[in-house]
């Protein structure tokens, strides 16, 4: 009788690893993203970039919160406390519920308006020849890193003043300046081809498709820890009734 009762038992807690897994996988993962949304913050703050205080703010209360929920998880379940799968599955469901419909929602507007004003806001530094200073600057950074030259019509955006983050080391990225189609630009030295607009937009629309991807898949796992939270604190209950049973002497072979 006692050995089968110890098989029954275990049975009954047939999601615990599992779940203590997942939530271990996701405690780390949170770490990582909040290690990472600091060392964003910090950039900012050295850097002076103008970013939203709101959304930095929201990053650190999604990730702390997820960190602590999945220790919440893994205390619960370690103990069997069913007052912390309560608090954990009130806590998941709001949390993917959040992610999720915020995702949806904002789908539209960053593809239609946030790309269109970053679009917006680069052609408005034309002509490169009059811009400001500090948009020189930030052309000169985007150039070296995307390895273009100019906006709109390439190199010949920049008239006569070609900056030296413009100049071409790889082959089938070059143009080879000469003769008076640039403009007294020096002459015989190779630039890149490509303008810088249309590389940008499409990495802009790259990066908002992985943000939503992150964030759809986030949701997605949140629900799957969610019903694994709420079944695996009904096994903790059918579990705890078994051997309350076991123990009034009580227990019918078959009943469990």
């Amino acid at each position: 009788m006692q050995r089968s009762a110890v098989v029954v038992v275990a049975d009954k807690t047939s999601l615990k690893r599992p779940f203590i897994f997942a939530n271990s996988v996701h405690m780390a993962l949170c770490f990582f993203l909040l290690t990472m949304t600091v060392a964003y913050h910090r950039d900012i703050l050295q850097t002076g970039k103008m970013v939203s205080t709101v959304s930095v703010v929201m990053l650190y209360v999604i990730e702390i919160g997820c960190l602590l929920l999945s220790v919440l998880g893994v205390f619960g379940a370690f103990k069997e406390k069913r007052w912390c799968f309560i608090l954990y599955a009130a806590g998941m469901a709001a949390a993917s519920q959040t992610i999720i419909v915020k995702a949806a929602l904002s789908y539209q507007d960053i593809y239609e308006k946030r790309v269109v004003n970053e679009e917006s806001k680069l052609l408005s530094m034309m002509p490169l020849t009059t811009t400001s200073q500090a948009n020189k600057t930030w052309l000169y950074h985007i150039q070296q890193e995307l390895e273009c030259c100019g906006l709109v019509e390439g190199y010949k955006d920049w008239g006569s003043s070609i900056p030296s983050s413009c100049n071409c080391q790889y082959p089938g990225k070059c143009i080879r300046l000469r003769g008076s189609a640039t403009l007294g630009a020096p002459k015989n030295h190779y630039v890149y081809q490509e303008p810088c607009l249309p590389i940008y937009v499409s990495e802009l629309k790259l990066a908002f498709s992985l943000s939503m991807g992150i964030q759809f898949g986030s949701g997605v796992f949140w629900v799957i820890l969610l019903v694994m939270s709420i079944k695996l604190m009904d096994q903790i209950r059918r579990k705890q009734d078994f051997m309350a049973l076991l123990e009034s002497n009580r227990y019918v072979p078959g009943a469990f």
